[in-house]
């Protein structure tokens, strides 16, 4: 495909209108042609539907679809986009469970579509550099600290403490899917607490510890409850020092102190996974990486849970 990809954004939200919508302005490769919404809603007053069906049906050209869905319907949506031939723009997590992923890859394959599973975690600006530093490293130890305020970033978001809402792992996995991308080696759960509020089906915090397949402790400490100001951070201590992401992979600071960038929010994120989503679609391939997924899974598999106090709004 030379020409611009035609994109339908589904679901309007605040990541939607706050990450996606400028993204995609600025991609030349993609334009957005459509919105699909229950409730109406639109951006630049484009034509707007209810759901894909509505969509499939409008006569609107459309080649592509990103899906700003909760994960628990993530999965139907794009079933139904793969069978119309739409390729397919997954936000993170790219499914309510694994299966659901596996399936999703393989239908896209079977129907020539491309199917991306975005990381947005990963086009942080100091990720790529930290990732390259860490290649000819050892690892001694690794720390990851997510602790942030839920009812800043989730206000209202009812789906996100319900059965395959991920809870607290909605953040958590974005610090999962950096160290699955930075570290040379992979690791494995050991144990895991979750805590779960009284009145929730989803975790407030946890507490993991992996080990690497070289060895190496990886502890991982994640909390909604956290006041004032939010930690997304992760230091790795190796044989040549120790290197400190922090600001969700935004800040890179090296051993000897030199910090080459430092950035505030998701500087450069969604415009590089637009930038990659157009290649795979150009190239005709998939960019479906389930790592970080796969380890949030396994901390609900292996993970004791713990009951604590109700949370309110």
């Amino acid at each position: 495909m030379t020409a611009p990809i035609r994109l339908a954004l589904v679901g309007i939200g605040k990541i939607a209108r706050d990450q996606h919508v400028p993204a995609i302005a600025a991609n030349p490769d993609i334009t957005l042609v459509a919105c699909v919404s229950r409730s109406g809603e639109t951006v630049d007053d484009l034509p707007s539907v209810p759901d894909l069906a509505a969509l499939a049906a409008s006569g609107i050209d459309v080649d592509a679809v990103a899906l700003c869905t909760p994960p628990q319907v993530r999965y139907s949506a794009a079933a139904e986009a793969i069978a119309n031939g739409w390729h397919v723009f997954l936000e993170k997590p790219p499914g309510a469970t694994l299966a659901e992923v596996a399936a999703l890859a393989d239908a896209a394959d079977a129907a020539g579509i491309s199917l991306f599973a975005s990381w947005h975690s990963r086009y942080a600006p100091g990720v790529a550099p930290a990732r390259d530093w860490l290649a000819a490293r050892t690892i001694g130890r690794v720390t990851i600290t997510w602790r942030e305020d839920v009812r800043v970033w989730h206000p209202g978001q009812a789906w996100i403490w319900e059965a395959g809402g991920f809870g607290v792992f909605d953040p958590g996995i974005n610090a999962l899917s950096i160290a699955t991308h930075i570290l040379p080696c992979p690791f494995l759960i050991e144990r895991a607490v979750l805590d779960f509020p009284a009145n929730r089906d989803a975790p407030i915090a946890a507490r993991v510890d992996f080990r690497d397949t070289a060895g190496a402790p990886v502890a991982m400490d994640l909390d909604w409850r956290q006041e004032g100001p939010q930690s997304w951070d992760i230091v790795v201590e190796t044989d040549q020092g120790t290197l400190r992401l922090a600001k969700g992979g935004a800040e890179l600071t090296f051993p000897d102190g030199s910090t080459p960038m430092s950035h505030e929010g998701l500087h450069g994120e969604y415009p590089g996974l637009y930038a990659r989503f157009a290649e795979i679609v150009q190239a005709g391939t998939s960019d479906v990486d389930v790592a970080p997924l796969r380890h949030v899974a396994d901390a609900f598999l292996r993970g004791r849970r713990v009951t604590v106090e109700a949370f309110d709004e």
